[in-house]
């Protein structure tokens, strides 16, 4: 396994030298965070499966001696993977997912596929034995739906097998699996259990196992799942409101947030002034790290209980997949420092087992989606920028495929530039960090707007419609 990686690292480094102008590309001041990014576009791209293959476009998302990708780790891989211009590879594999979920699996899809475009055997034997943890469908709505925030691409929403993926995930697959927000502690431990059922066989008891957590006996429900369903269904809820159903959106956000209060009110412990993770059939709840996921899903509104879920995170020991969240979240959650420490952290050499897939592409999205705070909404073209480096540095960013255009971005503590070098008009809003009356624009001062986030923080900004070819300038003196 080490000989591949090394053998496809150094093909892919020959790859790049011929050919990097066409992927994005990375600068900085610090040349320490410069090499973990192409640290990581090198590792990332160096999973990119063969188009020929069975399967079509894809990547490695899952053990790599497997060649296929898995549910929750696409969803995880996707963002990083489109900055990186695996377009076709995203789409394709999220649309076998969409096209493979059945009433047979009980609206389950195939946890695991490979690039015979097989579902994994070392997850499937057949459709009632099988290894799924039952988190992956709201996982894989919510990158649906995120994907098409990042490049405007309304498929992902409207495509018909992503349609009913969507409508069965949120009504017959919480149904089937007993879901239901009033019995998340009372359901069954083994829901829609096979026949002779076998509590040693892997492919019986992980039939739908209530949590992205492995290997915890008698695990009834994971508040990792119970933040999944929230996502999935307010999700769900914000495409039927884009697509104008705003009857049906109303049904399920107020759903939607029934999950949102059982974390709250069951799942909070006020003796650790922590979050319990793990319910399990004897009745107890316990400790775990799949407290990350109520971040990925953003499913916290308490700013104090969110600290303090951070500070649990941080720390205790986390494995490499957890770890790879990180450098987005703790960016997202102003925990800069914290954030640029395990960027460095996975792209080092020594660390171990940082070639999962996993890592590479999140730290891809760690330094663009967080460090430069890139947020694209396709629903209003808007791109908006908050450089989260430190005072003294500068970064830019080259040939970023976004709301189907691209982008050279060009940031520092007080000045951002932005070309738009594709084809299709956007609307952009440059962000600075704190309260200003003014900011210059293109040598022009003019009256600032200001927002605060949920925390209190206050942000500094202006609206500005970039068309194709135009560049603009923004700073604050």
């Amino acid at each position: 396994m080490k000989y591949r990686f090394i053998l496809i690292v150094a093909n892919c480094c020959f790859f790049f030298s011929t050919s990097a102008q066409n992927t994005t590309t990375f600068k900085s001041s610090d040349p320490a965070l410069e090499l973990a990014f192409n640290r990581a576009k090198d590792m990332a791209l160096s999973y990119k499966g063969d188009s020929n293959d069975p399967v079509g476009p894809w990547y490695e998302a899952a053990l790599p001696s497997r060649s296929a990708f898995c549910m929750r780790d696409v969803a995880h891989q996707s963002i990083g993977a489109e900055i990186l211009g695996l377009h076709k590879e995203n789409k394709n594999m999220l649309s076998l997912f969409a096209q493979n979920i059945s009433e047979s699996k009980d609206w389950c899809s195939y946890w695991e596929i490979n690039k015979y475009g097989k579902p994994a055997p070392e997850d499937y034997r057949n459709d009632k034995e099988f290894w799924y943890n039952l988190n992956s469908n709201f996982d894989i709505l919510f990158a649906c739906w995120r994907l098409y925030l990042w490049t405007g691409d309304e498929s992902y929403i409207r495509n018909p097998e992503f349609e009913n993926f969507f409508e069965k995930s949120a009504t017959s697959y919480i149904e089937r699996w007993t879901l239901d927000a009033d019995s998340l502690l009372t359901r069954p431990e083994f829901p829609n259990a096979p026949v002779s059922f076998n509590s040693k066989d892997d492919f019986h008891r992980c039939r739908g196992l209530a949590s992205y957590s492995e290997g915890i006996p008698g695990l009834k429900m994971g508040i990792d799942l119970v933040a999944a369903i929230y996502r999935g269904l307010l999700t769900y809820s914000a495409i039927l409101e884009h697509k104008g159903d705003f009857q049906k959106a109303k049904i399920f956000k107020e759903k939607a947030l029934k999950y949102k209060q059982q974390i709250e009110q069951t799942w909070w412990d006020n003796t650790t002034s922590t979050y319990n993770v793990i319910y399990t059939s004897n009745g107890n709840f316990s400790k775990d790290a799949g407290e990350l996921f109520l971040l990925w899903f953003d499913a916290l509104t308490d700013s104090t209980r969110t600290k303090k879920t951070i500070e649990h995170i941080i720390s205790g020991k986390n494995n490499v997949e957890n770890l790879s969240y990180l450098p987005f979240l703790l960016y997202k959650y102003g925990f800069e420092n914290k954030a640029y420490e395990y960027i460095l952290y996975l792209t080092d050499p020594a660390t171990k087992r940082r070639e999962y897939p996993e890592v590479s592409f999140g730290v891809i999205e760690g330094i663009v989606h967080g460090y430069m705070g890139i947020e694209p909404d396709a629903a209003t073209k808007t791109i908006t920028t908050l450089y989260r480096g430190k005072s003294n540095t500068t970064a830019e960013l080259d040939n970023l495929p976004i709301l189907n255009t691209l982008l050279f971005i060009q940031q520092e503590s007080q000045k951002t530039t932005l070309y738009n070098k594709g084809t299709h008009p956007i609307q952009s809003r440059i962000m600075f960090s704190g309260n200003y009356k003014t900011i210059v624009l293109n040598h022009k001062k003019i009256t600032a707007s200001h927002k605060k986030d949920v925390n209190g923080n206050s942000y500094t900004f202006v609206d500005v419609p970039l068309n194709s070819g135009q560049k603009i300038t923004a700073s604050l003196k």
